[in-house]
Parts: structure tokens; sequence; C-alpha cells
């Protein structure tokens, strides 16, 4: 598949996690369907990273710890909703870790 169409369906998917986390942190009225967003998102996030590095790089390590920051933001709502941190903290680390995949995605600095 062409890259760009790759790359252009990652942001999306990233876009919409965002958006599902906002609704969910703050309390929308249709939890359950930013829910369904936010699991639709991380599918998507997970589906195209992989289509674009076709096979993982075996002797990089930058992949597996996106992979782990996926799953913190996957985890992120149920953090918030069990009270076991607060909200605002909880939108402040996933932002740290949008930037933080961010950057790794950009540099592969391993």
């Amino acid at each position: 598949m062409d890259p760009i169409f790759l790359k252009t369906l990652h942001l999306v998917g990233v876009f919409a996690l965002f958006t599902s986390l906002g609704a969910i942190l703050l309390g929308s009225a249709s939890k359950k369907v930013a829910s369904m967003l936010h699991g639709i998102a991380l599918l998507l996030i997970a589906g195209v990273g992989f289509a674009m590095l076709g096979k993982p790089p075996v002797h990089q390590y930058w992949w597996m710890l996106k992979l782990a920051l996926w799953l913190f933001l996957g985890v992120a709502p149920v953090l918030a909703k069990r009270k076991l941190l607060p909200a605002a903290l909880v939108m402040i680390l996933c932002l740290a870790a949008a930037a933080f995949a961010a950057w790794l995605g950009l540099s592969k600095p391993f």
C-alpha cells in the first residue's frame, strides 16, 4: 500500500483516540460511543502501524516502546474511571505518551 495513505490512516487513528479519550475523561453523555471509538482507534493505530513496519525490525527496540505506550493509552480510561489517578493527570500522561511516541516514530533513536 501507499505509505502516505498508511500514515494518514495512522494519524486518523491517533486523532480518534484522543477525541475519545477527551470524551471519556470529561464524562460526556455518550460514554459508550466514546469507548467504542477508543477501541476502534487503538485497533486502527496498531494495525496500520504494523502494516507500515512490514515486519518488526528485530535489532531495533523503538517499536517495542511504541507498543508499550499504545498499551498505556488503552488502559488510561480505566485509570481515571476507577479513580486510580485524577482525570487531568491521566490526560497529561496521555499527551506525554503521545509526544514520546511521535518522537520515537520520527527519530527512531535506537
